[in-house]
């Protein structure tokens, strides 16, 4: 199983699973030799209330899969969140 589809069955399924999601992109970037692929999840939320009903009372803490260890090279320590302040 790819990275993406693994992402996809585990994140993203239970992002859909949660009231107040409004959506999500995923974000890959492969590097020039090919060896090393950054991915980024992006979610819409909306309500600090709705991210906490999928991260948890501490919603700065990345949730993770039993199985991250196995594809991702480094396991962050925090999730940044933004406001969305202009949309075309």
């Amino acid at each position: 199983m790819t990275y993406l589809e693994y992402v996809k069955r585990t994140g993203i399924e239970e992002y859909r699973s949660v009231e107040g999601k409004r959506g999500q992109y995923i974000l890959r970037k492969i590097d020039g030799d090919g060896d090393i692929t950054d991915f980024t999840v992006l979610s819409f939320w909306e309500s600090m209330d709705a991210v906490r009903a999928f991260a948890g009372s501490e919603p700065e803490t990345p949730v993770y899969y039993p199985e991250d260890e196995e594809y991702l090279l480094e396991l962050k320590d925090e999730v940044a969140h933004y406001d969305v302040v202009y949309q075309p």
